[in-house]
């Protein structure tokens, strides 16, 4: 599912939406959809459940609580809410670090006290995701079957093929969740409709395929109604704390390539009539960087919080037209410092790079498409490599001529 209590939310790279490969438009035909603005366990069982060792498939998280008894073995019940490591493991996720290894063991769950009648919900391994739905559930008595997705979120991994129909068939054989469960439902993620046909995972492992909300905020009132979602629950959003959410982790993949950049700017600023100067390495380098943090400013961190006033439907030229305001500002206030070419220079470089970076939530949104993201892509490139290189030839030929 998509989302859950704040501190859990799944976007992304998030909420679900952290790293979005597909769009609303482009669901299975399954179900219908209303666009929008757009683990663990059951690898080799403990002898004895409340031991805390670590066996081969199988860690002991803090959110399980104690292990029940089924036909297909002993299953933990894990927490409805977030403990005290659940909470750092969100933070650091949020941040990008370990983000790609936050994951738990495929394998089926429970939450309350279910039973053989009760719900079968069917979730990623990304743990992000698994904590959206287990807070979501309290309350209810229900099995949580979770997939190996390799540790992405349930709409990214729609995209990428690891949320699939034959995931999901293998991992309800390998569960037995036959045996333990009388009904034959799985009540699947809107959201992971892209990767999965439902009527192959009922010819695979003879279960049904339910087609849940898109957020796990609506799953009491799904449930309530008999498992039949309501047009608001349809509905994809991108809304102003789900793209504020994604953020950190944009500015986390930053940290390597700017420990090459900024050094490199340093050096091109020294470039000049005496071959290389240390004093203008230092000064222009200088106003280099802040051309970097303005763009980062630009690119990473207002782009997706003003995105949805941004004219234009390609975030290139959204980036872009930022950088370009902020590169004004930038030849606007230093006017009396900088050269002409200067001033040039630092606002090809702004440009360029906030339009890189407002480039990367194309994947995170619901607006666009994976054929849509690859298109621009194409396109934006060979763009942004120009400019850049214009921006290079104008920073040291000013350099040369003694700007």
């Amino acid at each position: 599912m998509a989302s859950c209590c704040p501190e859990a939310k799944d976007s992304r790279h998030s909420s679900p939406y952290s790293c979005q490969e597909s769009s609303a438009a482009g669901l299975t035909p399954d179900f219908p959809v209303v666009s929008g603005n757009a683990a663990s366990c059951c690898g080799i069982q403990p002898s004895e459940p409340h031991a805390s060792v670590e066996n081969p498939g199988f860690r002991r998280w803090g959110f399980v609580e104690d292990f029940m008894e089924t036909p297909a073995g002993p299953v933990p019940r894990v927490r409805t809410r977030l403990i005290r490591e659940d909470r750092l493991g969100t933070v650091s996720a949020r941040l990008g670090i370990g983000r790609d290894r936050y994951s738990i063991a495929p394998g089926i769950y429970g939450v309350g006290s279910p039973d053989k009648e009760s719900p079968v919900m069917v979730t990623a391994n990304y743990k992000l995701s698994f904590d959206a739905l287990r807070c979501s559930l309290a309350g209810i008595s229900a099995w949580i079957l979770v997939l190996d997705t390799r540790s992405i979120n349930v709409w990214c991994a729609a995209g990428k093929g690891t949320f699939s129909t034959r995931e999901v068939a293998e991992r309800v054989k390998a569960t037995g969740l036959d045996k333990i469960v009388t009904h034959r439902c799985l009540i699947l993620p809107q959201l992971s409709a892209t990767g999965v046909a439902a009527r192959q995972v009922k010819t695979l492992c003879g279960f049904e395929v339910i087609w849940g909300p898109v957020h796990t905020r609506h799953i009491n009132t799904f449930l309530e109604n008999g498992m039949k979602a309501t047009p608001a629950m349809r509905k994809v959003t991108f809304s102003f704390w789900e793209r504020v959410e994604l953020i950190p982790v944009e500015l986390n993949h930053l940290g390597r390539p700017t420990l090459y950049l900024i050094p490199a700017l340093f050096l091109l600023s020294g470039l000049g009539q005496g071959f290389f100067s240390v004093s203008a390495a230092f000064s222009r380098g200088l106003w280099a960087t802040l051309a970097y943090l303005l763009a980062v400013a630009a690119g990473a961190v207002l782009a997706p919080v003003v995105l949805p006033w941004l004219p234009g439907r390609a975030f290139a030229l959204k980036g872009a037209g930022l950088g370009a305001s902020a590169g004004a500002m930038m030849s606007a206030a230093f006017a009396r410092q900088l050269v002409w070419s200067e001033m040039l220079a630092l606002t090809l470089f702004i440009m360029v790079v906030s339009s890189y970076l407002a480039m990367n939530f194309t994947g995170s949104t619901p607006f666009t498409s994976p054929t849509g993201v690859e298109k621009e892509m194409r396109r934006a490139i060979p763009a942004q490599a120009a400019g850049a290189l214009a921006a290079v030839i104008f920073w040291v030929g000013a350099g040369f001529m003694g700007g």
